[in-house]
This record gives structure tokens, C-alpha cells and sequence, in this order.
């Protein structure tokens, strides 16, 4: 009899301890990129896809699930990261573009991870300014960093030195200093962190974020024949932008197209990337030529990204890693590759606005599915905290999607738009107007306001902050214009389409803190357009 029960005791103390190891808290790996847009891409069917740009990345969708509707709420760098830090929109987080910060209390998802057991961690690009003090541990290039020799801002750093902030002075810190090229830097940093620093008894977020493929382009070496004979499609509409626009993108008569907007070729003279490349600009070809070179360069350094991730994938692999971590692979936000003769990001258009999103988990969520669920950056830090187990705090914006990892379903109850917002107003080398929008499953609808939202100029040698541009509503219909070629807003057809968004419009600015009332020469100009 005693030895039936202790027979019995020991089944079922297996059958406890195998729930348990079920239900072992998910590692995450949270991989972004900067300015890898979804063209870049073969899983996103781009006219760059037939290239292969991204084999691992592709390999790691297609065995997880692939998000094809994911948006930034303002597709810069410094704003889209804080919101996705803190699950907040920008007026809520107090991070509207380039010029602000993410201070410590405001740095929400390490925090929250951290009262979930959580070891935390971010190495790479940071470009919040203020140090990521909430994580556990950090390794980040200071602003944008070099891609080549890069020193790593650290609590852990071995030198104090005076480190050059642009525009927020010299501040002495604790660095780091290595050799080689950013991509492979932070990825060693990363797998030596996984590898010999972390306390291994701790589940982990490990934010590794890559500096590439942001502007300049600087690929590592190895990369220099890749694609070197190799011709890069073009967009159609880097020559013909058919109707795209407005008189606040181009101008009454266009007068305002080489101002507004850098481009490919010549027709900014602010910002054009031959003149960047130093291309003939006499040469009738010069923006093909211009365009070759600048695909080229980016795709190198994409391939850069590529090869690190299987690095990082082969390391948890080898470690039995793998199967218990959940991978999330996105970018800060889109970039435009010659769309429309534009380069860079800022935009609302939708190369711009239209994040990667990948997740890849083998033991817990579903694989091969693909998501047209719309989703905001803000919903990011929800849904991280919820898939370890978390409760979304009541601060968070953001929504939590965690129940379409599963079968990649949306819910009846998910919600139908995004909202969008660039505030900085003629600002850096890239001159676009502010403007804000938003964006359901099928159409688009923006308002270019065209004012800083500050009264005074800032000294900002890139900017033209001074410089009004002219108001204007533009509407796309994505179904039958995916490209936005046709600003649709004065067609009759879609009047009662537009007046029933603009009302959401409206609605959702007011639920998401996204009015301006702290900004009433804004309010003044968008009221006295509204019904343009």
C-alpha cells in the first residue's frame, strides 16, 4: 500500500514539475532596427523582395507570424522610440521630436518587466539622451553613434570621458571603446551579455538595437561587392508622382517642390543624395545613378543586420535558448527608398509610417500566419508585458495584442485605426511640413497644418522652422492606390467617407491627449482649415 502512494506521489510530483517547465516564463529578444523599412524585405513583396535582402529575417517570419499592418505614430527616431519605452503617445510621454528626452520615470517597460523577475537590458542605438537608467543593464552609442569604432555609453563603462551631445553640450561619462563596425559590435555585446553577464536564474528582455541602416549608409567592408553589378528596381514614382500631394507638399503650381521633402536627385536644394553621394548634378542621369548607389549602400548594411540576427539565433540556439524566447524583430519606423523622389522618413505617406514587425516564439505562439491587425507602436510595451505575464498598467496608451500571437486572429473588438503626428516643422535637412492623420484598414487621411508648433526659432542650423507652409487636406483610398499616386480629397465620390473620419479624427485626438491646447496658434490654424 505505502509503496502504491509513494508510487503515485512520484507520478504525480512528474506530472507538477512537466506543468511547470510548460509554463517556464518566456525569455524576449527584442531586435530594432533603425530605418529598415518593409521594401527591404522578401516577406513584405516589395519590388526589392526578388533580391533576398533578408533570409534570416524572412526564414524567422515565416516560422512565427508576420504583422503586415503596423504603424509609428511619428515615423522619427527619438519619438518613436519613447513611445515604444513607454507605451504613450507624444504629448503624453513629453517626447515630440528630435529635441527632447526620455527621462528615468517615463521608461516604463524595463521597469514593469523588472517587477515581473525580469532581468533587463538594451545595447545599441538608445537616441533618448538621458541614460536608460531603468534597465538593469546598458551599453548605448551616444546620440547617433558611429558605425565604425563606436564607443558605448555604460554604467559599466572603463573610461570617464567627455562625450559630445550635439546640441546638449560635452557631459563626461562612463564609455566603452571597441573596434569594428556597429552591427558587429552590439551584436558581441549582446551575446556576451546573454552569454557570461546576466543572472542566468532570471528570465531576460534583451533590447538589442542596431544603429544600421540609418543615414550615411557606412557598411562594414565585407559588404563592398554585394549587389555591386546588380540593378536596383526603381520606383515609377521617383520620375512620374501623378497627383500625390498637395499644394502643402508642393506648392501652388508646384513653386514649393524644392523645398519641401529631400530627394533622390536635385529637385531639393537642401537635401538631394547625389549632391550627398558627390554625383555630377550636370549629369542627365544622375538620379538613376544616385539611386543606385544609395539602394546599394543601404542594402549592404541591411545585409549586415541580417547576418547579425543568425548570429544572435545560432547563440540561442547552441545555449537552449531558442524554443523558450520569444523574438521580436521591427524597425523605429519606415524610410522611403525613392518613393515619390523622397528619402528619409517623417512622412505619413505609407513607406514611412509602416513599421516590420515580426514575432517568432516556438513554444508558445502560433507559426506561419500572417496578421493584418492594426497596430500603433504604443501597443508594443503592452503587449511585452502582458505575453510575461503582466497586467497593463492603466498609464500605458498602448493596447496589448497578445491574444492574435496565438492564431494570429484579430478581435472583433480591436481597434480600426491609427493616429499619426509630425510635429517638427521644417526641421533638419529634410524639410517636411507638420501634419497629422489617421489611417484605417482602406483609407488614409491627412492634415498638413504647416506650423512649428514652437513661437519662437530655435538656433538650429538644419531647420527652417520660420517657414509657413501652406494648409491642405490630402485622402487616399489604399485599396484602389496603394501607392498613393491620387490625393482623392476633392473627389465628390468620398465626402461622406471623409467627414465620417475626420469626426474619428477629432475624437481620437481628444481620447489620446493628442490636442493642442498648450499650442493655440496651432488650434488656430487647424480650426480655420478644418473645413477646407
Amino acid at each position: 500500500m505505502i509503496r502504491k502512494i509513494v508510487i503515485v506521489t512520484v507520478i504525480l510530483l512528474g506530472a507538477l514539475s512537466t506543468s511547470i517547465a510548460k509554463k517556464k516564463t518566456p525569455n524576449i529578444l527584442y531586435i530594432m532596427s533603425d530605418d529598415h523599412t518593409t521594401q527591404a524585405f522578401g516577406i513584405y513583396g516589395s519590388r526589392l523582395a526578388p533580391l533576398n535582402p533578408t533570409p534570416t529575417l524572412d526564414q524567422l517570419g515565416k516560422e512565427g507570424i508576420i504583422f503586415d499592418k503596423v504603424y509609428c505614430n511619428n515615423a522619427i527616431c527619438t519619438p518613436s522610440r519613447a513611445s515604444i519605452l513607454s507605451g504613450q503617445y507624444p504629448q503624453t510621454n513629453g517626447v515630440l521630436d528630435l529635441h527632447q528626452w526620455l527621462p528615468v520615470e517615463k521608461q516604463h517597460l524595463p521597469q514593469e518587466m523588472k517587477k515581473l523577475g525580469y532581468e533587463t537590458a538594451v545595447i545599441g542605438k538608445w537616441h533618448l539622451k538621458v541614460a536608460p537608467e531603468s534597465f538593469d543593464h546598458y551599453e548605448v552609442l551616444p546620440l547617433q553613434g558611429k558605425y565604425f569604432d563606436p564607443i558605448f555609453h555604460s554604467r559599466d563603462g572603463k573610461e570617464l570621458t567627455k562625450v559630445n551631445f550635439g546640441k546638449y553640450g560635452k557631459h563626461e561619462v562612463k564609455v566603452n571603446k571597441y573596434k569594428g563596425h556597429s552591427s558587429d559590435v552590439i551584436t558581441d555585446l549582446s551575446i556576451e551579455w546573454l552569454d557570461k553577464k546576466r543572472d542566468k536564474s532570471k528570465p531576460f528582455l534583451l533590447m538589442h538595437h542596431f544603429k544600421a541602416p540609418h543615414d550615411n549608409f557606412e557598411f562594414a567592408p565585407r559588404y563592398k561587392d554585394y549587389l555591386a553589378d546588380t540593378y536596383i528596381p526603381e520606383p515609377a514614382s521617383m520620375y512620374h508622382n501623378g497627383n500625390n500631394g498637395s499644394i502643402a507638399t508642393r506648392g501652388k503650381n508646384d513653386e514649393l517642390i524644392h523645398d519641401i521633402g529631400s530627394s533622390v536627385g536635385n529637385r531639393n536644394t537642401i537635401r538631394g543624395m547625389g549632391r550627398t553621394l558627390g554625383l555630377d548634378p550636370t549629369d542627365p542621369n544622375h538620379k538613376h545613378k544616385a539611386y543606385q548607389e544609395y539602394l546599394k549602400r543601404y542594402l549592404r548594411c541591411v545585409k549586415g543586420v541580417d547576418d547579425n540576427v543568425k548570429r544572435l539565433i545560432d547563440y540561442l540556439k547552441k545555449e537552449g535558448l531558442y524554443e523558450n524566447t520569444i523574438i521580436v524583430y521591427t524597425a523605429d519606423q519606415g524610410f522611403m527608398l525613392g518613393e515619390h523622389d523622397y528619402i528619409d522618413k517623417r512622412w505619413m505617406y505609407e513607406e514611412s509610417m509602416r513599421m516590420p514587425f515580426i514575432v517568432h516564439y516556438p513554444k508558445g505562439f502560433a507559426k506561419g500566419l500572417r496578421s493584418d491587425a492594426i497596430i500603433n507602436n504604443t501597443d508594443f510595451a503592452p503587449t511585452l508585458i502582458e505575453v510575461a505575464g503582466g497586467v497593463v498598467p492603466d498609464y500605458m496608451q498602448g493596447n496589448s495584442f497578445k491574444s492574435q500571437l496565438a492564431k494570429g486572429e484579430t478581435p472583433d473588438d480591436w481597434q480600426q485605426s491609427t493616429y499619426y503626428r509630425y510635429w517638427m516643422h521644417m526641421g533638419s535637412r529634410h524639410a517636411n511640413p507638420a501634419h497629422f492623420g489617421i489611417r484605417n484598414d482602406r483609407y488614409k487621411l491627412i492634415l498638413f497644418y504647416g506650423r512649428y508648433y514652437k513661437l519662437d526659432t530655435p538656433s538650429d542650423k538644419w531647420g527652417r522652422y520660420d517657414f509657413d507652409t501652406p494648409p491642405a487636406w490630402e485622402f487616399y483610398d489604399l485599396q484602389r492606390d496603394p501607392e498613393e499616386m491620387q490625393n482623392e480629397y476633392a473627389n465628390p465620390k468620398y465626402a461622406d467617407i471623409i467627414q465620417k473620419m475626420k469626426s474619428e479624427l477629432k475624437a481620437k485626438r481628444a481620447e489620446l491627449n493628442e490636442e493642442d491646447t498648450n499650442y493655440p496658434h496651432l488650434q488656430a490654424v487647424i480650426e480655420k482649415h478644418w473645413n477646407d
